[in-house]
């Protein structure tokens, strides 16, 4: 299955993909719509717009230099090599955003780089999970843009303050099933800024795969349904270049992953967003 969140009409459904077809299903939340009956008509795809997956996830996890190349690349921006103990950070609620939605550069830096990722949307709840069993409580897969603001990451810590800008956390443009996914460790990830190949690696590369992942994050707290994993990201971010190649306000940015479709995002200048209340 391909389930997606649509928006026609002001109004936001489920409903599952069927080529270019999309057919609504029942339910109100992403369990509810995972195994739900059809209620509607089809509808062309091109009618309506794709939204995130899940519009509010209760967590939104990112794991740091998951893939060796990346780590190599990093020590310049992150000060990190490649990590024995898994190292994660949290991207805000508010981050998140649709797969063909605009992403904000910010007011308050230049330096916006792009991170092509594999995402894992968690179905079932679960607590101290082995890491035989972790699987069982994955929903899908979606193709994912973990954004980032640099210089903020690197005055932070923890990493969270230049990874939970708004607008940050793409991913879509479905979640895809295991069923229909089935092994994605040899899905390619590819990622272009403005039709340039920056980014290409498999899931089979990460230091840390999905199930060590799920097994080390349930054994702090628990994960539920609508919760989201960014996976980590392959070598060839705009950090890791000399000099940096940061994104610029028009840049395009694509990110592909073998069997799981696309997501396409324009940088845009962040607009007058203050506000209190």
């Amino acid at each position: 299955m391909r389930l997606v969140r649509f928006e026609q009409g002001g109004k936001a459904a489920f409903g599952r993909l069927d080529g270019d077809r999309l057919v609504p299903v029942a339910g109100t939340s992403l369990t509810q719509a995972l195994a739900a009956e059809p209620a509607g008509e089809p509808l062309p795809v091109s009618s309506v717009r794709l939204l995130a997956p899940v519009a509010r996830p209760g967590k939104i996890l990112g794991i740091g230099v998951n893939y060796a190349a990346h780590a190599a690349e990093s020590v310049s921006f992150v000060n990190t090599s490649k990590p024995e103990v898994q190292k994660w950070f949290n991207k805000q609620v508010t981050a998140t955003n649709g797969p063909y939605d605009p992403v904000h550069l910010p007011k308050v830096s230049a330096q916006l780089d792009y991170e092509g990722e594999l995402v894992v949307v968690i179905g079932k709840a679960g607590r101290h999970v082995p890491r035989a069993r972790a699987m069982e409580i994955v929903a899908g897969y979606c193709v994912g843009g973990d954004y980032s603001v640099r210089d903020w990451q690197k005055a932070s810590q923890t990493m969270i303050m230049g990874k939970g800008f708004d607008t940050h956390a793409v991913f879509g443009p479905a979640i895809v099933t295991p069923d229909e996914a089935g092994d994605v460790s040899g899905c390619e990830i590819r990622t272009y800024v403005n039709g340039e190949l920056r980014q290409s690696a498999t899931p089979s590369l990460m230091i840390h795969d999905i199930a060590a992942q799920i097994e080390h994050l349930t054994a702090a707290f628990t994960l539920e349904p609508g919760d989201v994993i960014y996976t980590g990201t392959p070598a060839g971010v705009g950090a890791g270049f000399d000099p940096p190649k940061w994104l610029k306000a028009g840049d395009v940015v694509r990110v592909e992953i073998d069997g799981l479709g696309h997501i396409e995002n324009e940088v845009v200048e962040e607009p007058d967003t203050m506000r209190i209340g």
